[in-house]
Formats: structure tokens, C-alpha cells, sequence
């Protein structure tokens, strides 16, 4: 597979490129399967509908990589919280985690066993696409999904999870180390179903001082990444802290793919970390609402990556009202330009 060739820096016939988010709303056929599922937990718990919108961009768009169709929060539902989707909102966990007595109330043991749905979607998933298509699977790194859980869903500001980070460092560990046990097993037990990746999504790292994320972030993504590496050595793993690109000399460890964020100058990433890292991005998602501004950002991405690894993507997810055509257009370009 050319994507996981890429991963581990190997010599491909082009630069492979898939898009976060591609499994979305701005494709007509995602929303025509959500709709039919009941809304947005339905279509995950779904394993053949969550399926067949994992495939979609595959045959639509012609991607390099399917990423499964879930969402970071099914683990801390699993666990015990209580999720909701509101119109307007987004994800509201409507008991949130806030002390010690909460965390007891974590069962990781149960929400492995009860993600059954997602290992689902993925042998599924795995039995149907190319063969030279890779299948990522994918969590949320412990920082980004205990934000929710303290929070009880989005925040601007952070506040709650950071005056517990600042006022009660010790609690704040343990549900990150709680949060971390699940990701483990879940990540494992996406690898056994049939996933060629993993990537761990850090999307609030940028929310956190240098030191502060390296001690309540990084440390947690990196015991992750330990753990993959030992058993599933052949197995990459990509690791995507968001907005961390002002410190990028302190990031090191077991993995072998780095997610640069649109905000990180990509030659800066390059002569940072490319000597030990298949680098992934980064072109600006709102960048797909113009041809002309899609084909000169992957001109000068493709010329400052040209001779070192490099798997082409945005620097977030794509936007859900992106015109399809220019999606298409995206892809296919990054795959002749890259070609020649």
C-alpha cells in the first residue's frame, strides 16, 4: 500500500494524500446515509452504514486511505458518560467528570467490550475496500477527549479542565491516565479488526503553555505510541497535535508519521523533524474553496516536501460546505503533480 509505504518513509510512485473529515457532510451520499441512520450516533453505532460512508471519498474522490467512520467521544460514552449531539451546540455530555468519585465511575473494561460496533465497521470496511487502499482507525489523544468529559462538551476557553489542571494536577493524571488505558485497548483492538494506521487526534494541544502540554499531552500520546510500537510494530502511527508547530524541537518519540497542522510553516516541520518522521499536511482547508488557490498551495507543499517522506492532507478537517468538484480536483492533482 502506497500510504503505508509513505508512513514508513519508503520511496513511493507519488505523494498519497487523504483528507481529515473526508467521511462528511459535504458529500451528498454522507448525508443521505446519516439521515437514514437517525442522526450522528446512529450512523456510528451503524457498523454497515458507518461502513459505507468510510468508502465513500475512496470511490468518489479516490484518496489514498479510508479513515473509519466514528468519533473521538464513543470511548468516554462507552465509559460510562452520557452523550448527546445538540443542534447548535455540538457533543454535551450531560454528567460530566469532575471528581474522584466520577472517575470511579469510568469502566475502560466495558467500553472496549462494547465497542464492538466500530471493530465491526472496520472488518467490514477492510473486506470491502482495494486492496491497495489503507484502512486508518483513529482516537482522540487523552488531552483533547478529558477536555470534553471535564467540560461536558466544546469550549473556547478551557476553563474548567484548566483550573483542574492549575488547582488539581493529581485528579486531572488520573483521568488522563484512565482515558489513556482505553485508548490502548481500543486502538488494539481497531489493529486486530483489520486497521493499516492509527492516528491519535490532539486537536485542543494548541490550548496548553510548551511545558504544560508537554506534562498533561504529549507524555500520554507518547505512551500510547509505546505500546502500538511494541506489539504492532508493523502497524504506523501517526501522531497529530494541533498548534504546537512554535516547539516542534521538543517533540520526539515511537512514532512514525507527524500531522502538521495548517498554522506550522511545512518547511519548518521539514527541517525539524524529517530526518525521523513521514510528515502529513498541510495544506489550509479553506484553501478548497478556489481551484487557483488549491493548485498553488500544493505546488509549494510539494515542492519544499520534494525528496523527503510526506503524505499530503489539510491541516484540519475539511469543511463542510466545500464544493465536491474542487475536492476532486484536490486529490488528483496532488497525484499527478506529485507523479511527474
Amino acid at each position: 500500500m502506497i500510504f503505508v509505504d509513505a508512513c514508513f518513509g519508503k520511496k513511493t510512485p507519488y505523494t498519497p494524500v487523504w483528507m481529515m473529515r473526508q467521511a462528511g457532510r459535504y458529500l451528498p451520499e454522507y448525508r443521505a446515509v446519516r439521515e437514514s441512520a437517525g442522526g450522528f450516533i446512529g450512523l456510528c453505532k451503524d457498523y454497515k452504514k458507518a461502513s459505507e460512508v468510510t468508502i465513500q471519498p475512496v470511490d468518489i474522490l479516490g484518496v489514498d486511505a479510508a479513515i473509519l467512520f466514528s468519533d473521538i467521544l464513543v470511548l468516554p460514552m462507552e465509559m460510562g458518560l452520557e452523550l448527546e449531539f445538540v443542534a447548535g451546540k455540538g457533543p454535551v455530555f450531560h454528567n460530566p467528570v469532575l471528581t474522584k468519585e466520577d472517575i470511579k465511575r469510568l469502566d475502560v473494561k466495558s467500553a472496549v467490550k462494547n465497542l464492538s460496533y466500530v471493530y465491526d465497521t472496520v472488518k467490514l470496511t477492510r473486506d470491502n475496500l482495494k486492496k491497495d487502499k489503507a484502512l486508518i482507525g483513529f482516537a482522540g489523544a487523552p488531552w483533547t477527549v478529558a477536555t470534553y468529559m471535564i467540560e461536558g462538551g466544546s469550549t473556547k476557553s478551557y476553563n474548567i479542565c484548566k483550573k483542574m489542571l492549575y488547582t488539581q494536577p493529581e485528579l486531572l493524571h488520573e483521568i488522563l491516565a484512565k482515558v489513556t488505558e482505553g485508548t490502548k485497548l481500543y486502538l488494539e483492538n481497531q489493529i486486530k479488526a483489520g486497521v493499516n494506521a492509527v492516528q491519535i487526534f490532539d486537536s485542543w494541544a494548541g490550548a496548553l503553555e510548551r511545558d504544560v502540554y508537554l506534562q498533561f499531552g504529549w507524555r500520554y500520546i507518547l505512551e500510547i505510541a509505546d505500546y502500538i510500537k511494541a506489539k504492532y510494530p508493523e502497524i504506523p502511527v501517526i501522531a497529530f497535535p494541533k498548534g504546537i508547530g512554535s516547539y516542534l524541537d521538543s517533540i520526539g518519540g515511537n512514532f512514525d508519521v507527524f500531522g502538521v497542522s495548517w498554522d506550522t510553516p511545512i518547511r519548518m516541520a521539514r527541517n525539524k523533524l524529517s530526518d525521523r518522521y513521514t510528515l502529513q499536511g498541510n495544506m489550509e482547508p479553506c484553501r478548497l474553496y478556489s481551484k487557483e488557490t488549491i493548485k498553488s498551495s500544493v505546488t509549494k507543499i510539494l515542492n519544499i516536501m520534494d525528496g523527503y517522506p510526506h503524505i499530503f492532507n489539510l491541516g484540519h478537517g475539511i469543511l463542510p460546505d466545500v464544493p465536491v468538484e474542487n475536492a476532486k480536483y484536490f486529490i488528483k492533482l496532488v497525484q499527478e503533480m506529485s507523479a511527474r
